[in-house]
């Protein structure tokens, strides 16, 4: 299969060359042709891009750079391709009769000023990958923008979440599931004031980190009688109490296990001297934590998300190491304090939040993908297998799903009346700053389609700008968020007599 890639000549960029490598990957023949276009350039965006890049990122690269090396690449046109992937904005050549012509579009539109137009008016665009010989869109998704910084940064992951769909249209023509609806921001705004004010936002965020730990996730937890968050969509019910850490320590992603008569609540520790993770086991009893947090597992790089399983009447752990680009399985030799090094169940992948749940005979493996570039939280894949340990088998859908508010895990799958569900990330307003429960309305080693019923913000029930996990263990509900947390001993508000815990962080 030949692929022919359409570029704005005047534009040549890294999230191209990022592109490029990426879908060569999925195994077509790719020939390269430089476009002239009568678009006409914003004024002064380059020269705002490298602003941005100076004192923004400092020097760091990202998507959005002038890429005039790769403008190098010799344009060929001399063969027919099968298939035109065309990025720019000009009107499709009556004379070229590929099999599919596919445009990105950026809210509708096509070409790159669509997706700057989009994120200037206030939010990253919705990307659908349309055929214009019949008219339909294969692909669609709503990217994340928590790893990006200003214009450049957004831009660049726009792209590279455009890359991923294009990938996936091209390797598998299965088509996603579509995202939730969303509003538009879309105005006539000006991009130099745009990257003013991330600028200004960046400014402000330093003198943040400077005076705050960042970010200083805490753990809720209650005990309750009835389905709790999965029956009232919210946080309402009994009081929710936070479990105390030291000030330059965080507790997050908890999951809670009764195993041989003791209940404890498996989570990522996080020194913020140090800033990488390790798995801490709490006991907790009829009234709550007992104890301090004891370390259960530390490897030279950084866990977190300890998900955990039993299996042949053990217990298994899968924590994140998504740092490594593996999924690694430990056994529990010695309860809850003593962990083993059992089998690595995917390499080559950078997996976030591995979650598991058995389904009409089947394992099913979901996690948070990143293809090397663009955010973190929105690309869902799955994988499947007959065993635990595997082999496991990559989803016909690949990826399951481009959506920020809805694709990485967030806990346990639950079943409620008949049906699966799974706790969703909605990082449409910031990594892990709600939760979405989402039903399962179709699963199978080719299909997969989920409905988010309800979206669970933090509030005056649970302070904080975020809500991260959720997970269940008999009556003991738990969930986490972040909170304020100075550095200097000063600025702390002190807890009054008798106050819960949650209220010294308000």
């Amino acid at each position: 299969m030949l692929v022919e890639l359409r570029f704005d000549d005047r534009r040549p960029r890294r999230w191209m060359r990022h592109l490029t490598t990426l879908v060569s990957g999925a195994g077509p023949q790719l020939q390269i042709v430089w476009v002239h276009t009568d678009a006409e350039r914003p004024a002064g965006l380059e020269a705002l891009l490298d602003l941005e890049r100076m004192l923004l990122r400092r020097g760091r690269p990202c998507g959005a750079d002038r890429d005039p090396a790769f403008a190098q690449q010799p344009q060929h046109a001399a063969q027919t391709p099968d298939i035109i992937v065309d990025f720019t904005a000009m009107p499709r050549d009556p004379a070229r009769t590929p099999r599919l012509y596919l445009r990105p579009l950026y809210d509708g539109v096509a070409g790159e000023d669509a997706a700057l137009a989009a994120i200037v008016a206030g939010d990253l665009p919705l990307i659908e990958i349309h055929d214009d010989i019949t008219g339909t869109t294969l692909w669609s998704g709503k990217p994340s923008g928590e790893s990006a910084e200003g214009l450049g940064g957004a831009l660049g992951a726009v792209m590279a979440r455009t890359a991923t769909l294009l990938k996936g249209a091209l390797e598998t023509g299965v088509p996603t599931a579509a995202p939730r609806p969303f509003t538009s921001l879309r105005a006539s705004r000006s991009p130099a004031a745009f990257v003013l004010r991330g600028l200004a936002s960046s400014l402000a965020r330093r003198i943040y980190r400077l005076c705050c730990y960042s970010p200083h996730w805490r753990i809720g937890w209650r005990y309750t009688d009835d389905a709790g968050i999965w029956k009232s969509g919210d946080l309402s019910g009994p009081e929710w109490r936070a479990v105390t850490s030291p000030a330059n320590r965080f507790y997050a992603d908890p999951f809670p296990i009764t195993w041989r008569g003791r209940t404890f609540v498996f989570v990522e520790e996080l020194d913020h001297h140090v800033g990488k993770g390790f798995i801490s086991a709490i006991e907790f009893g009829a009234d709550g934590p007992i104890g301090a947090a004891i370390p259960v597992l530390e490897e030279p790089w950084h866990l977190s998300y300890p998900f955990l399983i039993v299996h042949r009447d053990e217990l298994w752990m899968i924590p994140e190491s998504s740092a490594e680009h593996e999924v690694t399985i430990y056994r529990c030799a010695e309860f809850p304090h003593r962990w083993e090094r059992h089998a690595t169940l995917l390499s080559g992948v950078e997996f976030a939040d591995a979650t598991i749940a058995q389904h009409d005979g089947l394992h099913y493996m979901f996690g948070a993908t990143r293809d090397g570039a663009g955010g973190y939280s929105d690309t869902l894949s799955i994988y499947y297998a007959d065993d635990l340990f595997g082999p496991w088998r990559p989803h016909a859908q690949r990826p399951a799903l481009v959506d920020r508010a809805s694709a990485r895990p967030a806990g346990h799958f639950v079943h409620r009346n008949g049906r699966l569900w799974r706790p969703v990330q909605d990082c449409t307003h910031g990594y892990g700053s709600a939760l979405g429960l989402a039903e399962i309305t179709e699963l199978s080693p080719a299909r997969f389609s989920q409905t988010v019923h309800h979206t669970v913000t933090p509030g005056p029930r649970w302070p904080g700008r975020k809500l991260h996990t959720l997970n269940r263990c008999g009556r003991l509900e738990l969930i986490d968020g972040t909170t304020i947390q100075p550095k200097i001993e000063a600025l702390r508000l002190p807890m009054r007599a008798g106050e819960p815990a949650v209220a010294q962080s308000r």
